[in-house]
């Protein structure tokens, strides 16, 4: 049955690719773009793809008019994907940034969820909720520790909101895309260079660099997103699926082993730093129990 589809982040990226593809599969798409002059481009390219189907809509998530107008909706599922990525070492960066990598990876999609959830509840209304989360919201790499720290809090508010709607008929989802190229972790990783400063930190910048370039540069770093767009595509509408989403498979085993590693090693525990290095080997099996049991697929359900 054809969903009706509400989309924040949907101008470009995943957002965007995934709206059209849903759109071509006849659901109802709500794309929702955060600037003005991003709206007219979309439409025109829905129309030159055939695609009445697919809206475009002006959301700023900062905007109270905008967020007032989107509650107007009717819609079936609510795919919260728009994000905002801050890089550098947490130890020195300024925490106004870490304080609006929150807002808009956290608090705001949480405000535009809770009055979608007030309105079905009210109508006794079975519907559903996706989370943008990221791979980076099971672990925790150097450098990139303020934004997968947000995506570590959407971890925790989805799993809360999916048990405390499951008896309303609201289903919660997350998806965890790996290190796919879409152009976004290229650009999170710059923002750091708009304030550090060799004179004052003590984390240089050509160091920084270096790292980033590891983590980028490697094969696994920077994946073809069409994989990740199409289990979109078909995760985002469905009815039944799992609760966390990670893809692709590689990146889930190399997130379940590091968990486990972090649980068997003396601190300080080294982090899988960069994706440069193979999944497994990168974890110090010596510290760890070859015996000890695997994490189950539950946890990952």
């Amino acid at each position: 049955m054809p969903k009706t589809i509400l989309i924040t982040g949907a101008g470009s990226g995943f957002g965007k690719a995934a709206a059209i593809g849903m759109a071509r599969n006849g659901h109802n798409i709500i794309a929702t773009v955060q600037f003005s002059p991003h709206v007219t481009p979309l439409r025109e390219e829905a129309r030159k793809l055939g695609l009445a189907n697919l809206r475009v809509e002006k959301l700023d998530l900062f905007d109270p008019y905008d967020m007032a107008h989107a509650q107007t909706f009717d819609i079936d599922v609510l795919w919260n994907n728009a994000g905002l990525g801050e890089s550098g070492p947490v130890v020195e960066i300024p925490v106004d940034l870490v304080r609006r990598n929150y807002e808009v990876n956290v608090f705001k999609p949480l405000e535009l969820t809770q009055g979608f959830i007030r309105k079905w509840v009210a109508a006794k209304k079975k519907a559903k909720i996706v989370f943008t989360s990221s791979m980076g919201g099971l672990f925790t790499p150097a450098y990139w520790g303020v934004y997968v720290s947000t995506k570590h809090a959407l971890e925790s508010v989805a799993e809360a909101m999916q048990q405390e709607l499951a008896p309303l008929g609201i289903k919660v989802q997350t998806i965890n895309p790996g290190a796919f190229y879409t152009g976004y972790n290229e650009t999170m990783a710059d923002t750091a260079f708009r304030w550090l400063d060799d004179a004052r930190h003590f984390t240089k910048r050509a160091e920084l660099r270096k790292a980033f370039a590891a983590f980028l540069e490697a094969p696994d770093g920077h994946l073809d997103a069409q994989e990740m767009i199409d289990r979109m595509i078909e995760i985002v509408p469905a009815d039944a699926g799992r609760f966390r989403n990670v893809v692709p498979k590689a990146t889930e085993d190399m997130l379940k082993a590091h968990q486990l590693a972090a649980y068997r090693s003396e601190a300080p525990y080294r982090s899988i730093v960069t994706l440069a290095e193979n999944a497994l080997a990168a974890v110090p099996w010596t510290e760890i129990d070859a015996s000890a049991p695997a994490l189950p697929d539950e946890l990952f359900l």
